[in-house]
């Protein structure tokens, strides 16, 4: 239309899109500019690395090789029922593996999962003791380990503290406030309960319980990871917090859901600990027990970078330390040389997941956790 000084200006250069859309057009663009870069480094790359390993396929390798050596030199390692009880003492480690693999590939981590399963248990067996019902009581533990996980999320949101120094601080929080509450490192659990305990205690097929719960809650995170818009999100954001941000999605609601299922996951742990064990200690948060829930997330190939890695990789790190704890202690290893074994492996793993995720200028910038 011919120029005129008296048309309004959206008619003379077009009606803008909205800024929402414009941003989004602008951050798409960005995308595929980034996309065809690595497209042409990867067509870069040589035979050689493009043939390397993945982290899960190297720790796999060696899991089965340790299998097959113990086996063939430990007496007593390879029977069914030597086996049954790895798995079996595996489980506990296992499930709070999925809820730190969750956090971690959202480049996050959660220090306090412990605390949580060992506080919310033992106030509820407490309560168990002083004449509360038991389905209550199970209740209010699963409200403490829920409340606790959403805490943490929303300091870590809003305040934009790292999750590394809020969840260490939540997790001292929460021991001090629960002996105060109720000054006892170990808490029983009441006998006349047999469903409370079957979890932990029960068999099916003659198979523990403890490993089908294992099964199950790594099962459910696979499919709500890989099947589910939150899920890939989550990956998204562990991938790339800046670009998932600019895309419109919720960055903070996401970190909060995923505190939320590290407290979910903490009390499963905890219902099949009371059920294995009987009892319920405090004193497990002051231990090595949360050094191994990383320490198997991080060997299974689960990228402290975050956006890699997914729920068997915490099943082959789970494997892979239950393998070394159990010949352990068939050889009569005592717990000072199996934590220094532990800590080499753990350094180890570090290397290795810095080998085979190397951090670009982008990671760099933003940091680890």
């Amino acid at each position: 239309m011919p120029f005129d000084r008296r048309s309004p200006w959206w008619a003379i250069v077009g009606e803008p899109e909205p800024a929402a859309r414009r941003g989004f057009s602008i951050h798409a663009a960005r995308l595929r500019r980034e996309q065809d870069m690595i497209g042409r480094l990867r067509a870069l790359q040589s035979p050689l690395a493009l043939a390397r390993p993945s982290h899960e396929q190297i720790v796999l390798l060696i899991t089965i090789a340790l299998l097959i050596a113990f086996g063939l030199m430990l007496n007593g390692f390879a029977t069914l029922n030597n086996l049954l009880d790895l798995m079996r003492s595996i489980s506990i480690l296992g499930i709070l593996g999925i809820g730190m693999g969750l956090v971690v590939i959202g480049r996050g981590i959660d220090l306090s999962e412990v605390a949580i399963m060992a506080a919310s248990w033992s106030i509820a067996l407490i309560e168990m003791q002083r004449g509360m019902p038991a389905g209550w009581a199970c209740s209010i533990a699963l409200a403490l380990a829920l409340t606790t996980g959403v805490v943490n999320g929303i300091i870590v949101a809003c305040a934009d503290v790292p999750a590394l120094f809020v969840t260490l601080a939540t997790g001292f929080s929460v021991y001090g406030l629960t002996l105060g509450f109720a000054p006892a490192y170990v808490v029983y659990a009441p006998k006349d309960l047999p469903t409370l305990l079957f979890l932990g205690a029960g068999r099916v097929a003659g198979v523990p319980m403890p490993i089908f719960v294992f099964a199950g809650c790594a099962i459910v995170m696979h499919l709500f990871l890989s099947r589910t818009s939150i899920g890939r999100f989550i990956y998204a954001q562990g991938d790339n917090p800046e670009a998932t941000r600019l895309s419109g999605i919720a960055i903070r609601s996401l970190i909060v859901i995923e505190h939320m299922l590290v407290g979910l996951l903490a009390w499963i742990a905890g219902l099949v600990w009371i059920g294995t064990t009987g009892s319920m200690q405090m004193v497990i948060t002051q231990g090595t027990l949360i050094v191994d829930v990383v320490l198997v997330v991080v060997i299974g190939g689960i990228s402290l970078v975050g956006g890699r890695g997914g729920m068997f990789s915490v099943v082959v790190g789970c494997v892979l330390i239950g393998t070394l704890l159990n010949a352990f202690t068939i050889m009569d290893i005592n717990n000072e040389v199996q934590n220094i074994i532990k800590g080499i492996v753990l350094l180890v793993a570090i290397v290795l997941d810095n080998w085979l995720h190397p951090r670009d200028e982008e990671t760099a910038r933003q940091g680890d956790l």
